[in-house]
C-alpha cells in the first residue's frame, strides 16, 4: 500500500466485528439486488446476513484501513461446511463471500485478503485454494482470473436459477506468497 492510503492490517475477526463486518459484507453485495429477481435476492441477503455469525468457517478474515473494517472473507475447509454440499467433494479451503466496501474498492483489500486466505491454505497442507462465484459478478471473476485461478467446472453447481462458478487455484504454482500490509 503507498503512504497516501494508509495503513492495511490483515486479521481475524474479534467477536465484536460481527455488526461492522454484516454491514460492509451487505453493501459489497448490494450492487446484485436488482440484477437478481427480487426473492433470490432477499434470499442471498440473509444468507450474506447469516454467515457472519454461521457456524463452519475454518477463519473469519477482516481488513482494516486507518483502523477501520473495510473488507473481509470467510474461509472454509470443505465443500461440506462452506455450502453443505459434500457432494462437491472439495476437501480443501473455500474462501467464501469475500468483501470489501465499495469506498475501499481499488486500495488492495481483495487482492490481501485473498493472499491471506493462500497463506492459510498453505498452513493446513493444500493443493488448492477454492472459490465459487457468477457470472454476474464480472469484476469479481476479473480479479480471481488475474490473481491466476483458473475455472474448474466440476465443481459447478445450481443455486435456484444462478449458474454457480468453481475457480480454484494452484498453491504449488502460485506467486501470491505474502499479503501487503501487516498480520496480527
Amino acid at each position: 500500500m503507498g503512504s497516501n492510503e494508509g495503513t492495511l492490517l490483515i486479521r481475524d475477526a474479534a467477536e465484536g466485528d460481527g455488526e461492522v463486518i454484516r454491514a460492509v459484507a451487505l453493501a459489497a453485495y448490494e450492487q446484485y439486488a436488482d440484477t437478481l429477481p427480487k426473492k433470490r435476492w432477499e434470499a442471498y441477503r440473509e444468507s450474506i446476513a447469516g454467515s457472519v455469525d454461521g457456524d463452519g468457517p475454518e477463519a473469519r478474515i477482516v481488513a482494516e484501513l486507518n483502523g477501520e473494517i473495510v473488507g473481509s472473507v470467510l474461509l472454509f475447509i470443505s465443500s461440506e461446511k462452506a455450502y453443505g454440499k459434500p457432494e462437491l467433494g472439495i476437501d480443501g479451503p473455500i474462501i467464501r463471500l469475500l468483501s470489501v466496501a465499495p469506498s475501499a474498492r481499488g486500495k488492495g483489500v481483495a487482492t490481501a485478503l485473498i493472499q491471506e486466505c493462500v497463506r492459510r491454505a498453505r498452513t493446513l497442507g493444500a493443493a488448492y485454494l477454492h472459490l465459487h462465484t457468477s457470472a454476474m459478478m464480472a469484476s469479481a471473476v476479473k480479479l480471481y482470473e488475474r490473481l491466476g485461478f483458473e475455472r474448474a467446472p466440476d465443481k459447478d453447481f445450481q443455486n435456484g436459477e444462478t449458474h454457480v462458478l468453481h475457480y480454484r487455484l494452484n498453491l504449488t504454482m502460485t506467486a501470491l506468497l505474502k499479503p501487503a500490509g501487516k498480520h496480527s
